[in-house]
């Protein structure tokens, strides 16, 4: 499925559908170049998730936790840019990060992928002339809660 996001208003509005949507063990993997608007969409997520004030990149810390009753739900937003290969995810604990917590997961084939997990939500963000264009492919458990 296909989303255009003409503007940082629409990228909002789906960051906030994703986070209603959006359970303990789910992962949002946000795939696209540098630029594209992974940690914008990021940030719409957690924002609708209840957090209010700055959302830092997790660029050079790798994984950010946020927790009850900050937000929603147990959340932990990671960037694996940084990583050189996906054994250095198990290396840093995100299995024990990610216990009863959702994912946000930018640059995700750095740690070796999700799509293979029934609770991923794919995003590839594309620039393109009128905006962004999100492509979402979703695993079985979003089944009946796509947002769109």
């Amino acid at each position: 499925m296909k989303i255009a996001l003409p503007d940082l208003a629409a990228m909002d509005r789906l960051g906030r559908a994703i986070a209603e949507a959006l359970r303990p063990d789910d992962v949002v993997a946000l795939e696209g170049g540098l630029g594209a608007g992974k940690t914008t969409l990021a940030r719409a997520i957690i924002a609708g998730l209840g957090h209010e004030g700055e959302v830092p990149s997790p660029s050079f810390a790798i994984i950010e936790v946020y927790d009850p009753p900050a937000v929603r739900l147990p959340l932990v937003h990671a960037d694996f840019y940084r990583l050189a290969h996906p054994s250095e995810a198990d290396e840093i604990g995100l299995d024990d990060y990610r216990q009863g917590a959702a994912l946000i997961a930018e640059w995700p084939d750095h740690a070796g992928g999700f799509t293979h997990e029934p609770g991923c939500l794919s995003i590839t963000l594309e620039v393109a002339e009128e905006g962004r264009i999100a492509i979402v492919e979703a695993g079985a458990d979003w089944v009946g809660r796509i947002p769109q």
